[in-house]
């Protein structure tokens, strides 16, 4: 009996995930990915730990190599990328980047796991040299040159999501001036309820940042190479600008045969099909059902991607899926200068981006009981976001200088299952006074959104 053959486009977290499981769950299968770029399955994700010098080096910050994919008895193909389908052949056209010849390929089952890219700002002077964004291998080589260069003092980081405020730690840590711009008024402000980012401002401005939040970036100002940046507000010295505003999906070369929403993401059915017959996507580029908003949004992570990749191949080759994918909480963490937070389902953005009614509570407490001295008895900061009448939470953080993360592996639980203010008020939790208190933290925040009097 012949092989059937699975064809994977992209070799990121979807990509590898999708082979590994399908040559795990299936014997008569060929599993072969192709992949753009020259260095597979770079991490962007571990970049700010390789440029503060925390990993074993450039090359070994990735999920796996070719090699490890092949003694699986999968196929990696670099340097070829997937330009074009043609459903009704069931082949895909494929460019060999390198020596610029095209083939074609039949498949039986197609993943896209195309991923995102890297949005540029479309602004006077964008072709200056010394602007550079923060994603993928080659970008990691140049930014980590960049921050041992005596030359680059000034650094402007545009965009304070996740990877702006990495970039703005990395070069605060290596001894240059750093401006962080954003036109929202606190950095992190997409990620978190206005208390946390209250408090992480702080911490920003204690770490020597420049923040110059509220405001539009109008252009890029120098010859040759890039001297300063225009915003609505001032003119701001620049040796070298980062730009992290955003990402979107690699989708273009899809339109008209695969059905994209309005800004390019990939729709899928419950089971994550295609509208194209054996044409499935996971990753970045898809719309993820969200437990907590009870529709599909972008939810550009790892861990999401993964989870999508996993079901897919246990149902891949079944003609009508048992089950239906469950869908995802969307749950992450960061450390920043000090600070330690998880955030997980929806906040104030998010919630009031997609129109959903909701409140917010916030707690503010110590770790352990009153009687651990406050030197060894750090603060601890909770924000929770339910549904008014039902309680239903729907997203919460934590954020300490003590690493409370895991508790969002905990909020994340409770949103998946939906779970109430009053379930989480009550849920049975371990105590120890060298750890926690009698209630433990979530139980406290809960109570405390609830109006119970403070314990």
């Amino acid at each position: 009996m012949s092989k059937k053959k699975v064809v994977i486009v992209g070799a990121s977290h979807g990509g590898h995930e999708s082979a590994i499981r399908i040559l795990d769950k299936y014997e008569n299968v060929d599993v072969t990915i192709y992949e753009a770029g020259d260095f597979v399955s770079f991490m962007s994700c571990g970049m700010e730990l390789f440029l503060e010098g925390k990993t074993i080096g450039q090359d070994y910050v990735r999920n796996f190599s070719p090699e490890e994919l092949e003694s699986r008895g999968g196929r990696v193909v670099s340097n070829h990328q997937v330009t074009a389908i043609q459903p009704e052949a069931k082949t895909i056209t494929v460019k060999n980047l390198v020596a610029g010849a095209e083939e074609t390929v039949a498949y039986d089952k197609l993943i896209l796991s195309v991923g995102v890219e890297s949005i540029e700002l479309n602004l006077p002077g964008k072709d200056l040299e010394n602007i550079y964004l923060m994603h993928g291998y080659d970008w990691a080589s140049k930014i980590n040159a960049a921050q041992q260069d005596d030359s680059i003092q000034n650094v402007v980081v545009i965009g304070s999501g996740y990877i702006g405020v990495e970039a703005t730690q990395v070069f605060t840590k290596a001894g240059k001036s750093v401006t962080l711009i954003d036109m929202l008024e606190r950095p992190l402000g997409n990620y978190l309820n206005a208390e946390s980012t209250e408090i992480l401002e702080q911490a920003f401005v204690n770490a020597g940042v420049n923040l110059h939040m509220g405001a539009s970036v109008e252009a890029f100002l120098g010859e040759g190479r890039v001297q300063a940046v225009k915003t609505d507000k001032a003119e701001i010295p620049a040796d070298l600008v980062i730009v992290a505003v955003g990402v979107y999906p690699n989708t273009a070369w899809l339109q008209g045969l695969v059905a994209l929403d309005g800004r390019g993401y990939i729709k899928t059915d419950a089971y994550l099909r295609t509208n194209v017959k054996d044409v499935y996507a996971v990753g970045d580029a898809t719309l993820q059902p969200s437990i907590p908003a009870n529709q599909s949004l972008p939810i550009a992570l790892a861990t999401t991607t993964r989870r999508s990749a996993f079901y897919l191949a246990s149902t891949l080759f079944d003609e009508q899926p048992a089950r239906a994918y469950k869908g995802v909480v969307g749950s992450s963490a960061l450390g920043i200068f000090g600070y330690q937070f998880a955030t997980s389902g929806l906040n104030q953005y998010t919630a009031g981006r997609i129109g959903l009614d909701f409140e917010t509570s916030f707690y503010a407490d110590r770790v352990r009981p009153a009687y651990i001295p406050e030197s060894d008895n750090p603060e601890v900061f909770v924000s929770l976001t339910f549904h008014p009448q039902t309680h239903q939470i729907l997203g919460g953080s934590v954020l300490s200088q003590a690493d409370v993360t895991a508790q969002g592996n905990v909020l994340s639980l409770a949103i998946a299952q939906k779970l109430t203010l009053e379930d989480l008020a009550e849920a049975d939790f371990f105590f120890q006074p060298g750890f926690d208190r009698q209630w433990s933290l979530l139980n406290l925040a809960a109570q405390d959104a609830l109006g119970y009097s403070r314990f």
